[in-house]
């Protein structure tokens, strides 16, 4: 099933894009593609610190005062 979006891209971003591809020699697919490679990897080691410093405690600080 092929799903179609609708991509606005700002003036100076698209002119950037077309200077890094001319100075790179790289398509503009590919400085995309690894842009968002990149900020992926980034928002996802975000979650995954995030998520660690929620359950950071060990056994005992977590257990500490609870009576049974």
């Amino acid at each position: 099933m092929e799903k179609t979006i609708k991509i606005e891209i700002k003036k100076e971003k698209l002119e950037g894009l077309e200077y890094y591809s001319k100075l790179l020699n790289k398509d503009i697919n590919t400085i995309l593609d690894e842009a968002l490679g990149q900020y992926f990897d980034s928002e996802n080691e975000k979650l995954i610190t995030k998520e660690q410093n929620m359950t950071n405690l060990d056994f005992d600080e977590f257990w500490d005062g609870v009576e049974l």
